[in-house]
């Protein structure tokens, strides 16, 4: 007859307690960071607030005057142009990096040289490539001027501020970006591309046919990352061009903060920041859905 203790003894023990413990502490975080300054500033998206009273609901009156604002659907035009260059270029550039990483090379040292410009701050970035990148003084437009080519002023023309602006961005983030692709290949199991071989595929229709596919997951991942932080560009045109020329540079996240912390409409602040929130959902959304991140083809 088994006793008391002995019973006890030999029930399943829950791990549900100690998880929850540990778990807490991040809650807690995420409650006081996260969640709480999401749901406040929804509210002030429905209120006229300023530095100067308390809020006061309006409705969503803020809305309907995002939709008459210009200056905000310009913006809007803007960031995407900056994602589109952005992305495009910082994906492509960071898969081939990531793929001769992995084929030529697994030295420790060349992948923390890759990373290096990711470990820089931003607006020290910036500034580096706003002297290097000036008109006058730049060096540049010197290098140019040496090869018979006229000056170009990068922040300057409404055509290049964008553009310029990206590329300085996946010159800083394409290492990082290309240290999480190859942190994918390395879960491909070599013995796919020994079958590859066996069968006679070159490299580049095992690049297609095997790597690409292998690292759908990955790169959805990957993606949802770059775009996400992407669409939240700002030190960068803080630091150079200050939404200008004309407002070429002016991204939303830009003009969220002109409108915060310049005017000091808050609401109508809120507000953009709301929409913003939403069209990140939904571009997330769709992106794990079109590249079926939940399925892999390793399975």
């Amino acid at each position: 007859m088994s006793t008391p203790l002995a019973r006890r003894a030999q029930r399943p023990r829950s791990d549900l307690r100690p998880a929850l413990v540990f778990l807490l502490p991040a809650a807690v975080g995420f409650a006081t960071f996260y969640l709480w300054p999401t749901l406040r500033g929804f509210y002030l998206s429905l209120t006229e607030y300023s530095l100067l009273g308390s809020p006061e609901f309006i409705g969503f009156e803020n809305y309907q005057d995002l939709v008459a604002d210009p200056l905000f659907w310009n913006s809007l035009k803007v960031t995407l142009l900056y994602v589109v260059i952005n992305i495009g270029l910082q994906t492509v550039l960071a898969l081939g990096l990531a793929v001769l990483l992995h084929r030529l090379t697994k030295s420790t040292l060349i992948r923390g040289v890759v990373l290096l410009p990711w470990l820089v701050a931003p607006v020290v970035v910036a500034l580096l490539w706003y002297w290097m990148l000036d008109y006058q003084l730049g060096i540049v437009n010197f290098a140019l001027e040496a090869v018979g080519i006229d000056p170009v002023a990068f922040f300057g023309d409404t055509t290049t501020a964008i553009p310029t602006i990206a590329l300085i961005n996946v010159w800083q983030h394409v290492g990082y970006t290309a240290l999480l692709i190859f942190a994918g290949l390395q879960t491909i199991p070599p013995t796919v591309y020994e079958a590859g071989s066996l069968d006679g595929a070159s490299e580049w229709s095992m690049f297609w046919r095997i790597t690409v596919p292998l690292l759908r997951p990955v790169l959805a991942l990957v993606l949802v990352l770059t775009v996400i932080g992407s669409f939240q560009i700002f030190d960068t045109v803080a630091v150079t061009t200050a939404g200008g020329p004309e407002n070429a540079t002016r991204v939303i996240y830009y003009y969220i903060f002109e409108r915060a912390f310049e005017r000091f409409d808050f609401g109508y602040a809120s507000a953009m920041s709301v929409i913003l929130f939403l069209i990140l959902i939904g571009v997330a959304f769709a992106q794990l859905k079109m590249m079926r991140a939940g399925e892999s083809d390793l399975s």
